[in-house]
């Protein structure tokens, strides 16, 4: 009843146009899929040396032109990250925050960084009492201090080769030289304005700089394919091309980014220079866990994703998953999963600086093997948090969802280095402001809204002075039994992320698709809520399938389902080893050494929900 295989046989229209700017990006690439597969569909990129995906085909470009001239992932990153806060500004950009992992193929070591958005130091428990989300959203209050430069820099000062001058002059030449506006952003920024009781009336684009750029006089949003030149974003990047990230943090930029937030014109903040001066990027150590062979690795607090990616993985692994990704066996398995783990992301993940969270506990296998059997043939409802081993605080849940404005890259260089990196303003456009070509972050209202329940027990994510709001970022990367990085994925999406990710890691290991046919298959979860959510079947974009059948053979084991559209941004990358090659046996996560690598073919896959593009040669 759910053979998705011969679903695909029903879809009529092609690929939208967009993928065809591969043939133009990625040269050199082949395309490939499984005879499976239906044609009308995205099919896999191939490539023998190097790859990036990003959500731009202009920011894929930018960093495979830094990895064909010898950069690594490092390098890559920087250039594609300010490309991607020039033209894809509702999502990410030096005003917003990040989270990478990043696998060392000369050392061996897989760490991550948090470049998480802080509050400031003036914030207090009762930041957001009394107040909706909107009217939080669009206001001073909601803007943490950034993090994005400043991780650009520490990851290449680390693990970079080429100049950084010469990383941020794609970006500035398209932000001298014109790019053409996305339908993707012109669409964003019709919805919002059509929020505004009237064009003189505005909480959105409130800022008359963000205004003017996005917005034709009469208040309606510019139009797809006009041309967009953006000279203050141009002299951001020089400054920090000349001084590096401290031209970002300290000086006239920080100023503005000061004034900005406490002058906002809907509700002042209190960010100051000294909360700039002081915004340092930590270096965690990657949580992981192992999940039929494979060890799955990610991002740890204040982010929740690496936990609840974890727990879904370690819960399922008490279950087969195979045939069809779309049985309503597997998505039964895969949604109930996802309610335990939400359960415990939502009672115990916040910063560590600030609370205590039993990381180790949440993936132990005894643990994941109680809350695995709690799952039955029937939909248990809303589940109860576990008590895990280890230490943490006493503290009541923080179940809100979020909605994003987010992107995520990804990328394997020639050195068999690898980067995940997961990238945000928070929601679409952030705060609304701009500053300098930029605009700012919301990312405090990730924030509960609330210090305590009812009873008096603190949240733990509550707001606190300095601390850095939880997040459901999950830049992931897979090894597989030899220690070989095999899959490099992750997704913007709020707090929907952790299931996108999740769900191409199964698609992957369980059911043998490449990325692209992973990004194609619908996605489906539930967040510890009401409902079930499946996805509304895209044509020429995802795989066709009976929705309403599937719908109700889930509500005949009890789910509530929606049918909604899902907002995906995947960004997947294969590695496939020459077996063949005996140059590579044995080395391990120690293969590679920073020198040229031919011994592995890799597979990507960008997600068309948006305008993923995968480039490479």
């Amino acid at each position: 009843m759910f053979d998705a295989l011969s679903a695909l046989r029903r879809l009529a229209p092609p690929p939208c146009q967009r993928r065809l700017t591969l043939a133009v990006i990625a040269a050199t690439t082949l395309q490939v899929a499984p005879v499976a597969w239906s044609q009308s569909l995205p099919e896999a990129v191939v490539t023998q040396r190097e790859m990036i995906v990003t959500a731009n085909p202009l920011a894929s470009l930018a960093g495979a032109k830094i990895l064909q001239n010898g950069g690594t992932a490092a390098d890559a990153m920087v250039a594609a990250q300010a490309v991607l806060g020039l033209v894809e500004p509702q999502s990410s950009g030096l005003g917003g925050g990040a989270f990478v992992v990043y696998y060392d193929a000369a050392t061996g070591i897989t760490t991550t960084f948090d470049a998480r958005e802080k509050a400031p130091a003036a914030a207090t428990e009762d930041r957001f009492a009394g107040l909706g989300f909107t009217t939080a959203w669009q206001s001073g209050l909601s803007a943490g201090v950034p993090g994005t430069p400043r991780v650009m820099e520490v990851v290449h000062d680390r693990y970079g080769k080429l100049p950084w001058p010469r990383l941020l002059q794609p970006a500035i030449s398209l932000a001298e030289g014109g790019f053409e506006l996305t339908a993707r952003t012109a669409e964003q920024v019709a919805s919002l304005l059509a929020l505004n009781p009237s064009c003189e009336n505005r909480l959105f684009f409130r800022d008359p700089v963000a205004f003017e750029y996005f917005a034709n006089p009469d208040c309606t949003a510019k139009a797809a394919g006009t041309q967009m030149v953006n000279r203050p974003y141009a002299r951001t990047l020089k400054a920090l091309r000349s001084g590096g990230a401290d031209a970002f943090y300290h000086g006239p930029i920080a100023a503005d980014i000061a004034a900005a937030v406490q002058g906002d014109l809907a509700i002042p903040g209190d960010m100051t220079v000294d909360d700039l001066a002081n915004y340092q990027v930590i270096e965690r150590p990657p949580v992981c866990i192992n999940y039929r062979g494979r060890d799955v690795c990610g991002m740890g607090p204040p982010s929740s994703g690496g936990l609840a990616v974890g727990q879904i993985l370690g819960i399922l692994e008490h279950f087969t998953l195979s045939g069809d990704p779309l049985d309503v066996e597997n998505v039964h398995l895969f949604a109930e999963a996802g309610r335990l783990a939400f359960a415990d992301r939502n009672l115990y993940v916040g910063d560590t600086d600030f609370v205590t969270v039993p990381a180790a506990g949440m993936l132990d296998k005894l643990y994941l093997a109680d809350r695995a059997a709690l799952i039955t043939d029937s939909d248990m409802g809303t589940a109860d948090a576990g008590v895990p081993p280890g230490n943490f605080d006493p503290a009541a849940p923080d179940p809100t969802v979020k909605v994003t404005g987010t992107s995520h890259i990804s990328i394997v260089d020639r050195y068999g280095n690898a980067l995940s990196m997961t990238t945000t303003v928070e929601s679409s456009f952030g705060n609304g402001v701009m500053v300098r070509g930029f605009v700012l972050n919301n990312e405090l209202t990730d924030f509960s809204f609330a210090a305590a329940d009812g009873n008096g027990t603190p949240i733990a994510n509550r707001v606190q002075p300095n601390k850095r709001p939880r997040s459901s970022m999950s830049p992931s990367i897979v090894f597989d039994d030899q220690g070989r990085v095999e899959l490099v994925t992750g997704s913007p999406g709020g707090s929907r992320i952790i299931g996108y990710t999740a769900q191409s890691i199964v698609n992957h290991i369980d059911f043998g698709l490449d990325p692209q046919q992973s990004i194609n298959v619908p996605h489906y979860m539930n967040r510890n809520t009401r409902t079930t959510d499946l996805e509304t079947p895209i044509p020429g974009v995802t795989l066709d399938y009976d929705v309403d059948a599937l719908k109700a053979a889930l509500e005949d084991k009890g789910h509530v389902v929606s049918v909604i559209a899902q907002q995906s941004g995947l960004s997947i990358i294969h590695v496939v080893y020459d077996e063949d090659d005996d140059n590579h046996r044995g080395r391990g996560r120690n293969r590679g050494h920073g020198n040229d690598r031919n011994d592995y073919t890799l597979i990507g896959g960008g997600d068309l929900r948006r305008d993923g593009t995968v480039a490479g040669r």
